[in-house]
C-alpha cells in the first residue's frame, strides 16, 4: 500500500491533461499490486492465490513502466522514481518467492 501511497503523492502535479491518462493508469495499477495481494490471501486454493499473485506481479511490472515513462517526460525525477522502482522490485522479489512456495 506504501508504493501506492507515494505514487498518488508524486502523482499529484501532473498536468491536468493527465488526469484520464498517465495520473490514472500509473494510480490504479500501484493500487492493484497490494490489492491482488490481498485477494490471493482471501482465497482457499492454491490456484486462485497463485492466481492473483501473478496479476500482482504484473501490476508491479505495469507501474514500473508507466513510472519510467512519467520520469522519462519529466513529471517524476529520477531520485523518486529509483526509490519507488526499489520498492517495487522487493514487492516482486517478495512475490516471486510467494509463487515458488505455493507452486510446490
Amino acid at each position: 500500500m506504501k508504493v501506492a501511497e507515494s505514487i498518488f503523492e508524486y502523482t499529484k502535479p501532473l498536468p491536468k491533461s493527465e488526469d484520464y491518462g498517465l495520473t490514472s493508469q500509473i494510480r490504479r495499477s500501484a493500487l492493484s499490486v497490494s490489492a491482488n495481494i490481498t485477494e490471493a490471501f482471501g482465497r482457499n486454493s492454491t490456484k486462485e492465490k497463485i492466481h492473483f499473485y501473478y496479476i500482482s506481479r504484473g501490476s508491479a511490472f505495469e507501474t514500473m513502466s508507466h513510472l519510467e515513462y512519467a520520469t522519462r517526460v519529466g513529471y517524476i525525477s529520477r531520485k523518486i522514481s529509483k526509490e519507488i522502482e526499489a520498492n517495487l522490485s522487493k514487492i516482486i522479489q517478495e512475490l516471486n518467492r510467494l509463487i515458488s512456495a505455493f507452486r510446490r
